[in-house]
């Protein structure tokens, strides 16, 4: 009862006091306005934003990805220790208690006992003992302890969310590049049927006699600069296709997607207000989280430089006769108090005091960065979408123009106004315009999901 009052007196008097600097988040905002466009009022996205392109098929991968990427997998696990690591700064506040226990015999000599009649020269000794030891927080030393490893549990869930994010964002964008490709190819097909069928009639003039070599091997050379275009195509859309599938934890010879178009309509993605953005930004949350754990961790290393205080009681039984041994008589008992004052240490304790402050410097300059980081991110988003958009106009203006060109070039080759190179050139320059929109069209997608991406996607953190 003594050794209890002990260490509640001892508790109540020494954990009051806390050391080191309280967090405070620096004043540090976005600001009211984006260089790229006018500031909207809030307008949250969904956590499950992909849905916004209605593609089943992206839905699929998502979800897929999402559940078994070996990325995300490792994640999860950091964030497992990272909130075990809380747990077991969390136990320094309270009491351990220990039941040690022993059972001992020796034997003398003989030779080396002293002259006379010997009793026994074998002895037994049982011994059980709860052992009880107590460290008062007396400079809120473990209470720092936690406030940092709980901020670094925080920030490993931060990161796991940002890491989900950047895995949806990076499905997104391999899939519509699939698809564009997908866009392409189906172009270039086309293209292809087309010269080959002129390539069919060339041949059939020039058996005729009505025109020379030189138009049928030009005829020939445009079927295979289109073949080429294919195999580079197919090329890339495998490269896609085998990035998915590891994406999505799958062996590439396990994966495959058929070939398709998507949805040629885009979603509305609005930016909102940039202080909004900063707060939903997952990386920005754990960069916080790390500052805060850094501030704390100033508290810890201020704490070595004070006495540290211990306390302890023990209490069991003694017999060298295991049938007495649980005999009243038999009790032990201790109590006792320690105190630790560091005198000279070579200046190690100042040393790591320096080095708390210089690492919640870092954090700090670590954090402001991942302001600007998140703040550029939208910025460029933005300004690659305006961009698309005009460029997507001019070349749907353009599509519209080179397809009059082919139509009058056909026209007059057909009435014999014109040779067949004329043709060439405008089916050529048109097939380039039809790519490249396609191309487009991919990249606007892409730019969508990047946006997202930069807004914090939405993410709830769940």
């Amino acid at each position: 009862m003594k050794a209890r009052h002990l260490i509640l007196s001892a508790s109540l008097l020494f954990c009051s006091c806390m050391l080191g600097p309280d967090f405070k988040l620096p004043d540090d905002n976005g600001g009211v306005k984006w260089k790229a466009s006018k500031s909207t009022a809030e307008t949250h996205l969904p956590d499950d934003w992909w849905k916004l392109f209605n593609d089943p098929e992206l839905n699929r991968l998502v979800d897929r990805a999402l559940a078994a990427n070996n990325d995300l997998a490792a994640g999860r696990a950091r964030v497992d220790t990272a909130r075990a690591l809380v747990g077991l700064d969390r136990a320094r506040l309270f009491p351990s208690l220990d039941l040690t226990g022993s059972a001992n015999t020796t034997r003398s000599s003989a030779g080396a006992m002293p002259p006379g009649p010997v009793t026994n020269l074998e002895n037994q000794n049982y011994r059980s003992n709860f052992d009880l030891a107590y460290d008062p927080d007396l400079w809120g030393r473990n209470k720092r302890a936690i406030e940092a490893s709980s901020a670094e549990a925080a920030a490993a869930q931060a990161l796991f969310d940002s890491q989900r994010l950047g895995i949806a964002t990076e499905v997104a964008r391999q899939y519509f590049l699939l698809r564009g490709l997908d866009a392409q190819h189906s172009v270039l097909k086309s293209t292809l049927k087309t010269r080959q069928d002129y390539l069919e009639i060339q041949k059939s003039r020039a058996d005729a006699g009505l025109t020379d070599g030189i138009t049928t091997s030009r005829a020939m050379t445009e079927v295979e600069l289109v073949n080429n275009d294919i195999g580079s195509v197919e090329r890339q859309r495998g490269a896609a296709e085998n990035a998915l599938a590891v994406l999505s934890g799958k062996r590439p010879a396990d994966f495959a997607i058929s070939h398709s178009e998507s949805n040629r309509s885009l979603p509305n993605i609005r930016a909102g207000l940039p202080a909004t953005v900063l707060l939903r930004r997952p990386d920005v949350r754990a960069a916080e989280q790390e500052l805060r754990a850094a501030n704390a961790k100033i508290g810890v290393a201020e704490a070595a430089f004070y006495p540290n205080f211990s306390l302890s009681a023990g209490g069991g039984f003694e017999s060298t006769d295991l049938s007495q041994f649980l005999n009243w008589q038999n009790r032990v008992l201790s109590i006792g108090a320690g105190v630790a004052l560091p005198l000279s240490d070579g200046g190690a304790n100042k040393a790591n005091y320096r080095a708390a402050q210089s690492r919640y410097e870092e954090a700090l300059a670590n954090y402001r960065q991942s302001l600007l980081i998140a703040l550029r991110e939208v910025e460029d988003a933005m300004v690659d979408l305006k961009g698309l958009a005009k460029s997507r106009a001019a070349l749907e203006r353009a599509h519209t123009s080179s397809q009059e060109t082919l139509t009058l070039s056909k026209d007059r080759f057909e009435k014999g106004l014109t040779n067949y190179f004329e043709v060439v050139d405008a089916e050529r320059g048109s097939l380039q315009i039809q790519l490249s929109l396609r191309q487009i069209e991919a990249q606007q997608r892409i730019t969508l999901a990047a946006l997202a991406k930069a807004l914090g996607g939405g993410w709830s953190g769940k």
